[in-house]
């Protein structure tokens, strides 16, 4: 098990972080589009968080990339991300146009990139969809609150992710435990940290509402088995950003496009984020965010946290 991670990360793992898998989808383009304001450097660089499995998210992101070329007559390339902070570095670097980011990483992105939220998923009703964070343990454990997690083991996501880091991280400071008081480890991600806790490699573990419905409707979790001792209140969905200095009639494009979008369009992406059934793209803005905002002033978190 590893201990508790110090806050900054060295610059050059970000850096080589930034390995993605890129899948350009196949649209209008031509000349015409490669010299429009609405299609820079003749494609759309898209950048998505690694919220899921792979396996599971590259398809769904390419559908979503797809629609999104049709309706600007651009290319779009996208870039499924290793870690939550290659993606924000990807924005600041500039080698992102428009990415969908967890809803700390759209905290960090604004700092860096000055990424601007355009939109994020609505259920059938056109509700902004929420998920929660969660802390779970087996059935059988004594652990019955977070306080009883003081010397034990607890799986989280990845460094940067909401559900998956720093709301964890609050619940310990909460209930008065230290970090260093627990046995935290990091297991790469969210699906990892579900697998360390049914493997009996940790006392506890992070899964968020979105990892627990698709772990359930595949039958790698049983929620009859475990037990869970803590949710957070309700965090809105995962923002489609765009990169603060592109130009404004590109901004406007995008949003445009994004809020069209047919559902069944997003619907794939969307069912990963457990909006099902999926609804339109709706408007949200850096105020939609605000408790995001204030968790990282609350935890003292900063661009270099990402």
């Amino acid at each position: 098990m590893s201990s508790p991670r110090p806050l900054r990360r060295p610059i050059a793992l970000a850096l080589a972080a930034c390995t993605a898998l890129a899948l350009t989808a196949c649209g209008g383009g031509g000349d015409s589009a490669a010299e429009s304001p609405t299609c820079p450097d003749g494609k759309i660089r898209f950048g998505v968080e690694p919220f899921e499995d792979p396996a599971k998210l590259t398809p769904a992101a390419r559908r979503l990339g797809d629609a999104l070329s049709k309706s600007l007559n651009c290319p779009v390339e996208v870039q499924v991300t290793q870690e939550y902070s290659a993606e924000v570095l990807a924005m600041q670097n500039e080698e992102l146009d428009i990415a969908i980011f967890g809803p700390l990483g759209y905290v960090f992105a604004s700092q860096r990139a000055d990424a601007q939220a355009l939109a994020s998923f609505a259920d059938a009703n056109g509700q902004l969809s929420t998920y929660t964070a969660g802390i779970w343990v087996p059935k059988d454990s004594p652990i019955t609150s977070v306080e009883q997690l003081r010397g034990r083991s607890l799986a989280l996501g990845s460094v940067g992710s909401t559900s998956g880091d720093a709301l964890p991280r609050k619940a310990l400071a909460d209930a008065g435990l230290p970090e260093k008081d627990v046995k935290i480890d990091y297991a790469g991600g969210h699906p990892e940290a579900l697998l360390a806790l049914t493997n009996g490699a940790v006392d506890a573990a992070e899964i968020n509402s979105q990892q627990l419905a698709s772990a359930i409707e595949s039958g790698t979790f049983d929620p009859a088995k475990h037990r869970k001792i803590w949710t957070s209140d309700p965090i809105p969905n995962d923002p489609v950003t765009v990169r603060g200095n592109m130009d404004p009639r590109f901004k406007e494009a995008v949003r445009d496009a994004l809020l069209n979008l047919d559902p069944v369009a997003v619907g794939e992406i969307g069912a990963l984020l457990d909006v099902s059934p999926p609804g339109p793209l709706v408007p949200v803005d850096r105020s939609t965010y605000t408790p995001l905002f204030d968790l990282a002033k609350t935890l003292k978190l900063d661009e270099g946290d990402a």
